[in-house]
């Protein structure tokens, strides 16, 4: 697995001011999480931009460098952005222990058209983003990659269809589907759907015309039983 290191200080000032004021000296404020503890701490904005960009989504080994001489292994959990500016605001590390095995959920990425949608016209389904697995951190797939060029209509690729190497436990259920491809939904001409609309008018009409003769008879007995009287 990929390993990348950034400088990490501790932060004594918490509070929404003095992130506020990390943010003005180009800090970030961030949280190393471990076994139900947490320690506040603070890193470069631009080194903390440049990490997150290189990482880009994956699973990876992430050293803390502390200007003690310490060395944390962590993973990058989440990064929160200011919704209008996009400024980065704060992040969340993980710390983890090379020789304890963890839980994590690495994003699949697929790779490829299906022939199903290139040739057949259907259309991909995905309905898994990300496998759950447990193992040692330095065994951590960035990523999963699944092929789904040969993907055929009514084909789809499960997780029991992922191949991972020695020592990777997968916790998904094997059974769920990760990408599908289905047939195309058929549509209706505009023509076939205007001549069952007159076919309707056509078949209502009699009804309407029987109903009306019904009312004439009425009225005309009504009419003659008046002149008898």
């Amino acid at each position: 697995m990929e390993r990348l290191s950034i400088n990490a200080e501790k932060r004594e000032v918490q509070g929404k001011g003095a992130a506020r004021s990390l943010r003005r000296e180009d800090m970030i404020p961030a949280v190393l999480y471990r076994e139900g503890k947490a320690q506040s701490i603070k890193l470069a904005r631009k080194e903390l931009s440049k990490l997150i960009n290189t990482i880009s989504g994956e699973q990876v080994i992430v050293d803390l460098h502390f200007a003690d001489g310490r060395k944390k292994p962590a993973l990058l959990k989440d990064f929160q952005v200011d919704p209008v500016s996009r400024e980065l605001l704060h992040t969340d590390f993980f710390e983890v222990s090379l020789t304890e095995a963890i839980k994590v959920t690495v994003h699949v990425v697929t790779v490829g058209e299906p022939i199903g949608v290139k040739r057949d016209a259907g259309i991909l389904q995905h309905a898994l983003r990300e496998v759950e697995i447990e193992c040692l951190p330095d065994k951590i797939p960035g990523k999963i990659e699944i092929d789904i060029a040969r993907l055929e209509l009514g084909q789809s690729v499960r997780v029991s269809d992922l191949k991972f190497e020695e020592g990777i436990k997968v916790l998904t259920d094997p059974g769920d589907v990760i990408v599908t491809v289905i047939a195309p939904v058929a549509e209706a001409a505009p023509e076939a759907e205007a001549e069952a609309v007159a076919a309707a008018a056509v078949a209502a009409e009699p009804e309407v015309v029987k109903k009306g003769k019904k009312e004439e008879a009425a009225v005309e007995e009504k009419g003659k039983g008046k002149k008898e009287k």
